[in-house]
């Protein structure tokens, strides 16, 4: 029986796993398509797959990105930008020396249970068409959820009709091409707020068109990241409801009533769907560089229709509609992501495959990396065997009552099917694991990844 483990791809969650099985002693392989670390974070990225743009600048403050075994240097930026977090993973490489232990350059195009509880991995140089195959212990996927563009479904009537240039915010990469274009960006998330503001200083006009309008949240709320408030010791006072009339009460008195920049009144409760992080866009609408217009009800040629019976000439459409959850390695018949549907115990483990984990496969409210490094510990434990599962019936009940949970807080929606707090699910994780000890007979204090993070505002 082989002990070996394969890591899907070395972008911020993959290179985690590596950090985390080299430091046991658990031998791997990791695979990645492009030729450096980073993955959506590495602007340009040859692998095909990065959705970074030249001005993007991460939404989470650098203290709470940070992986906790690895803190960012200090002369970086609160907010640094793209170039300095594809910096940040390269240092974080080479800091824990596994750089040789990735194959750059080289795609999984299939992986297939063995029915004895291993893995069958084939994988290729990229371009090229020879396969390899390896039979793995275990395998951790770590391929990213933001790569694969979901386009409206359907189609906006009259879409294929359009004479201008329609393109996915995954395929936006600078304002160069809109200018003295008449734009329309769809979508309320961050990166339609982003290419919105980013556009609307060099085209003729921009739109900004919505389905429901959103709580804008700031970089800053008196002078602090925003972030550091919600993740720092007080923000665990209190039940949810009472944490988020706090949030609700502090967002008022920071911004004041959206209404009056022309935006929608959301129609539901800060919180209840992931958060629109914009410090720029209040301002463009204020200086009426954007306008604020509802969805699209049809397309007629260059003309776009809107549901309020309003129209206007358009140039460009950006949809910035999200992305599907897509694992190209598995057949549809073992494993695929309905409507970006997937049932995961503690969203990591897949109760039907043994030996199949899936990391930083979450939306946190807050920042993916750290999430991923504990991830990765918890599923160190189980590869050692330091730590069991519980039974698949219980596996599943926790994922009726994830899955219940979310339907019951947030907006209906294929973008908050994986949505997890920040400070919960490092605190569910590390249960978990405590959890797993005693059922496999060990009473243990756990690694330093895994203590709590606490962030002073």
């Amino acid at each position: 029986m082989t002990s070996t483990v394969c890591v899907i791809g070395a972008g911020s969650s993959g290179i985690a796993a590596c950090q985390a099985l080299q430091a046991r002693g658990i031998d791997f392989d990791c695979y990645e398509a492009g030729s450096g670390v980073g993955g959506n974070w590495r602007y340009l990225n040859d692998n095909g797959m990065s959705s970074s743009y030249k001005s993007l600048h991460i939404n989470t403050s650098r203290e709470i990105m940070e992986y906790k075994s690895f803190p960012m240097r200090h002369d970086y930026p609160t907010y640094p930008n793209h170039r300095q977090i594809a910096e940040y993973f390269d240092r974080y490489v080479d800091h824990f020396g596994f750089r040789d232990r990735i194959q750059f350059k080289t795609e999984v195009v299939a992986v297939v249970p063995t029915g004895d509880g291993e893995w069958d991995v084939t994988v290729r140089k990229r371009g090229g068409k020879r396969t390899t195959t390896r039979r793995y212990a275990a395998v951790l996927v770590a391929n990213g959820h933001h790569w694969d563009p979901r386009w409206p479904e359907p189609a906006f009537p009259g879409a294929e009709t359009f004479t201008g240039v329609q393109t996915h915010s995954h395929h936006y990469k600078t304002f160069e091409g809109y200018e003295d274009k008449r734009v329309l960006v769809l979508g309320i998330g961050n990166s339609a707020c982003d290419i919105a503001v980013e556009t609307s200083k060099v085209s003729a006009r921009t739109f900004l068109a919505m389905r429901r309008g959103a709580h804008v949240v700031p970089k800053y709320i008196f002078g602090i990241p925003t972030d550091h408030l919600t993740t720092s010791p007080i923000a665990r006072v209190g039940f949810f409801p009472v944490r988020r009339a706090m949030l609700a009460m502090v967002m008022r008195l920071a911004r004041g009533n959206v209404t009056k920049y022309g935006l929608p009144k959301p129609d539901h409760k800060i919180a209840s769907a992931h958060p629109t992080i914009s410090d720029d866009l209040l301002v463009r609408l204020g200086h009426g560089d954007i306008e604020v217009k509802p969805n699209i009800d049809r397309i007629d040629g260059d003309t776009v229709h809107f549901v309020d019976g309003s129209s206007e000439l358009i140039d460009v459409i950006v949809y910035c509609t999200g992305y599907k959850i897509s694992f190209p390695f598995f057949d549809e018949s073992l494993l695929a992501a309905h409507d970006n549907e997937i049932s995961l115990f503690h969203r990591v483990v897949d109760p039907q495959h043994p030996g199949l984990y899936f990391i930083g496969l979450v939306q946190p409210l807050g920042a993916i990396m750290p999430l991923a490094e504990a991830q990765c510990e918890w599923v160190a434990d189980l590869l050692e065997g330091k730590a069991t599962l519980p039974s698949t019936a219980e596996m599943r009940r926790e994922i009726d009552d994830y899955h219940r949970a979310l339907k019951k807080r947030y907006v209906r929606s294929k973008r908050h099917t994986i949505q997890v707090d920040f400070l919960e699910h490092f605190a569910e994780l590390k249960k978990e694991r405590t959890e797993g000890a005693r059922r496999n007979g060990q009473s243990r204090a756990l690694p330093r990844n895994d203590a709590e993070l606490t962030v002073t505002a």
